[in-house]
């Protein structure tokens, strides 16, 4: 015998039916290579290219990674289970989030690993150590003054695409697969005031510096001669370079830049060795 049911209890066993009932889930969530995204369709880095890039940025627990389109998870993930590093995802996509997070989840690393949403060009990503991306050219491009913009040092990686003139630190290949790793660096570019000090004696003279991203050249004023630096290099907050005095003998100098200043050691061919300072003009 069937009995007619009041139209607010109907309504509310409804309501408790839909409530109960299976809805679209992580589990559900499927991505498919190709997946049309914000900026970029979704074509997953192999795992051996995540950990070389890793691997490349010297990757520590002591770190911060930061996956620029993070997608599934996978870098992010492999930088907390493999490298001990706390890491972060950036994933504009929900249903990739939710998927990312589950994916994290299921690895054990949600305390060092987490994938969040947002927009790349929103969220800010500058607290990082190292910053890893899968990105268009044009989007490496566009995110390149932010990047050039982070503390010296920050270890950037990608997969594929490079920074047009901003050349890589090194370029590694993984299975006809490529990649790359910036270090930023610091700012040098510009005339120094240099203070020498040691063996009892103190020495001060001016050294101007051009500076192409990483690439720097320059000249030491000793006086009235203008002397050329031999191998200069700059790596993120490290700076190195070498030039003859005017008695002939050979100084060797590495340091660090901090800012508007610069300090480290130096010696000379026959095995003196000295401090050096350098503040900005």
């Amino acid at each position: 015998m069937s009995r007619a049911i009041p139209r607010g209890v109907a309504l509310a066993l409804a309501a408790a039916v839909l409530a109960t009932a299976p809805v679209a889930s992580a589990q559900q969530f499927k991505p498919y290579v190709g997946q049309q995204g914000k900026d970029v369709v979704w074509v997953p880095t192999p795992d051996e290219v995540v950990e070389r890039m890793l691997n490349m940025a010297q990757t520590k627990p002591e770190d911060y990674v930061i996956d620029l389109g993070a997608g599934d998870g996978k870098i992010t993930i492999a930088a907390a289970k493999k490298f001990g590093a706390r890491a972060l995802g950036i994933e504009y996509n929900p249903d990739m989030v939710t998927h990312a997070q589950s994916n994290a989840r299921a690895a054990g690393v949600l305390g060092k690993a987490q994938i969040v949403h947002g927009d790349i060009f929103v969220t800010d990503f500058t607290q990082a150590t190292v910053l890893t991306m899968y990105l268009l050219p044009s989007l490496n491009m566009k995110l390149r003054p932010q990047i050039l913009a982070m503390r010296p040092g920050t270890r950037v990686v990608a997969h594929a695409f490079n920074m047009e003139d901003w050349e890589p630190d090194e370029t590694s290949d993984v299975d006809g697969r490529r990649a790359f790793l910036w270090i930023v660096p610091a700012n040098v570019n510009g005339r120094w005031a240099m203070e020498l000090s040691g063996g009892g004696s103190s020495e001060k003279l001016s050294l101007n510096l051009d500076q192409k991203f990483q690439k720097i050249e320059g000249t030491a004023y000793l006086g009235p001669v203008q002397a050329g630096l031999r191998e200069p290099r700059l790596s993120g907050f490290r700076i190195s370079f070498t030039y003859v005095d005017n008695k002939s003998v050979r100084r060797d100098f590495t340091g660090r830049v901090t800012g508007n200043s610069m300090e480290g050691s130096f010696r000379t061919e026959s095995g003196q060795d000295g401090r050096w300072s350098a503040t900005k003009k």
